[in-house]
């Protein structure tokens, strides 16, 4: 056989990814390296390599530790468990395999999650031992949430109950029991000792009880291709290739389906058809194109579509929902806040997308449903999401691609959970706290959302922040720049000011004084409702009457009132006066300036009182006051 053959051969083989799951110590690694070394995919550096870590770091003995072969972090060796998921590659003759080897710690489900995403088996290893304890039933229940259809059993160091089938047939049948509820379709038994190397590559003799196949030969014979959605057509457009006026291409890496030149198909969300008249790829354009081929596709018709659309087969439409329940396994080292909007991305699709409820909490331990308000870190359950748009999807165990989505905090950008669609929902299928309303609170305007609940979605205290001062004292430039400060943290934050709110709510009114104390009550009443829908409100007002002031305060609430007083003299007003209003007043031109024909009185009280007339002093002392208060943040 010349090269171009071998490599043509080995180009064809199918591709298997699998994953080996178990707790702490049951030999995930060894097993792993075990099967590297017996079907001779080692180079000779890295035999030596082995040889030479095994005496120095191994945990085996005399004996070769194949488990360092996986565990390549120092704390990894030194504790003689895995940590993070590692992956290796190797192949045979008759077929390629990406294994994942996840740790067994409860702590790192989250890894584990990570390993079994993409995985076609499962092998989960259990101590001989030990049998069926907490951990088998934990990572059994994770395998069958990820919608993993094949499991390997390997009952692991039989060596050390003298090979005893009936241990090995006691520990078959105690897990039977546990896994017929979760519906599994497909799961094997195997004897082994993986340090030894019994039923790894070839059949041990030392079993002549067992009459199944080893382990490498069940994996290269299991048949996966039917395990694939070749049914229904998911192509979530990627990209819009358009490298010039006549040509516009739609680039994807097609879900699930097949599609064929000449296939009609439909755009989601539009609904409009056409037919695809070209599938492109790295070698040509052949006549069809099936998952997970990455190709460029177009259409006869010059129909709009873009990223994050979809084209379907109009004869297999997927659920398009904004309400669906999904399991939720929870990702992130801060627990999950209720009421947090969070990005959700689902095939090429990003929206916002918040948790309407909580449906129960899995103890993955024991698989007992439990009520709960929030998830810790590696906690599953069942939820209730609504989404800002509509997306494109199928149940998870239909479809694992276009049933699957990631949560990604809004602030830090992280991902906070992964999760797997289960069906979509109906109006009379969500929660109904959704829907329960208290028509005297509408008919009073009062609203359903509460002030408290508006506060802990936000994480900041509905508040006005109430600048008074001369003209030119340094309040707008104060107030901008703490709304700028604001936003950037994160605050949702209002900036009000005499220029905005003059020229719209109290266009009418002049500066006489009874007229400045009707546009000052308005603006007061519009912060309270500010105010109580959690909005930090920054107002901006020369405000130079103390009863007003105090008339201010009465409106919007003692509690929610901050005021800041800036107390600049004259002189620097005049100087730092931008639009010549001080001119203006000494000509005549203009009347009721305070400090000039009118008396600015001192505030009795203040908040705070800021004496300097650098704009970054009083930022910062601004800032400080909001976080000494427990205003922003809380």
């Amino acid at each position: 056989m010349d090269i171009r053959t071998f490599l043509d051969q080995d180009q064809k083989k199918d591709l298997l990814r699998l994953l080996t799951a178990g707790s702490v110590d049951d030999g995930k690694s060894t097993l792993i390296g075990r099967l590297l070394f017996d079907s001779k995919k080692l180079y000779e550096d890295q035999l030596d390599a082995l040889k030479r870590d095994s005496k120095r770091e191994g945990h085996a003995g005399e004996e070769i530790d194949y488990a360092l072969l996986l565990d390549g972090l120092k704390a990894e060796r030194e504790q003689g468990i895995t940590i993070d998921v590692a992956y290796r590659y190797f192949s045979t003759a008759k077929r390629k395999f990406i294994i994942a080897d996840t740790p067994g710690h409860e702590q790192y489900t989250r890894n584990m999650v990570t390993g079994a995403s993409t995985a076609n088996l499962a092998i989960i290893l259990i101590d001989a031992r030990k049998g069926v304890i907490t951990q088998t039933r934990r990572h059994t229940y994770i395998v069958s949430l990820l919608g993993i259809k094949h499991i390997a059993l390997a009952v692991n160091k039989m060596d050390l109950v003298n090979y005893s089938q009936e241990v090995y047939d006691k520990i078959c049948k105690d897990y039977s029991d546990f896994v017929t509820p979760l519906a599994i379709p497909d799961v094997r038994f195997f004897p082994l000792s993986a340090l030894k190397g019994d039923n790894i590559v070839d059949l041990s003799d030392k079993m002549p009880w067992y009459h199944g196949k080893s382990i490498l030969e069940h994996l290269e014979s299991i048949h996966i291709a039917s395990d694939q959605n070749f049914t229904d057509l998911r192509y979530p457009v990627q990209y819009v290739v358009r490298p010039s006026l006549s040509y516009r291409g739609f680039a994807a890496r097609i879900a699930s389906g097949i599609i064929k030149k000449g296939d009609e198909i439909m755009v989601l969300p539009s609904r409009k058809r056409s037919t695809v008249k070209e599938i492109i790829t790295y070698d040509g354009k052949p006549d069809y194109a099936f998952p997970p081929q990455s190709v460029t596709i177009t259409l006869k018709d010059e129909i709009d579509v873009s990223r994050g659309d979809m084209l379907v087969h109009p004869n297999s439409i997927p659920n398009i929902e904004r309400h669906f329940e999904a399991m939720l396994v929870w990702m992130d080292e801060e627990p999950m806040k209720t009421g947090t909007q969070f990005f959700i991305k689902q095939t090429t699709q990003i929206t916002k997308a918040r948790i309407d409820k909580i449906r129960y909490l899995v103890d993955i331990n024991t698989l007992e449903k439990k009520e709960t308000s929030k998830f810790e870190l590696n906690e599953i359950g069942r939820v209730v999401i609504t989404t800002a748009k509509p997306l494109f999807f199928d149940a998870y165990k239909k479809n694992r691609q276009t049933g699957s989505f990631i949560f990604i905090d809004p602030v830090s950008n992280n991902t906070c959970a992964v999760g797997m669609i289960m069906d979509q929902l109906s109006s009379d299928q969500l929660p109904s706290k959704i829907f329960d309303f208290d028509r005297e609170k509408i008919a009073n305007g009062l609203g359903l959302v509460t002030k408290a609940e508006y506060e802990k979605g936000y994480e900041q205290t509905g508040a006005t922040i109430w600048i008074t001062g001369l003209h030119g004292s340094g309040k707008n430039e104060l107030a901008y720049t703490l709304q700028r400060n604001l936003f950037d943290m994160g605050a949702k934050v209002m900036l009000l000011d005499g220029k905005s709110t003059r020229s719209g709510l109290s266009r009418e009114l002049d500066y006489s004084p009874a007229d400045r104390a009707e546009h000052l009550r308005r603006v007061a009443h519009l912060c309270r409702l500010m105010n109580e829908q959690g909005i930090l409100v920054i107002c901006s007002f020369v405000s130079p009457d103390e009863s007003i002031r105090e008339q201010v305060k009465e409106i919007i609430g003692k509690k929610n009132f901050h005021l800041i007083h800036i107390d600049a003299d004259i002189e620097f007003c005049r100087n730092n006066d931008q639009y010549e209003i001080y001119s203006k007043a000494d000509e005549g031109k203009l009347k009721y300036l305070p400090g000039v024909d009118m008396e600015y009185q001192l505030p009795a009280s203040p908040s705070l009182k800021l004496d300097s007339t650098d704009v970054a002093s009083n930022l910062g002392k601004a800032l400080a006051y909001l976080a000494e208060k427990k205003i922003y943040p809380i």
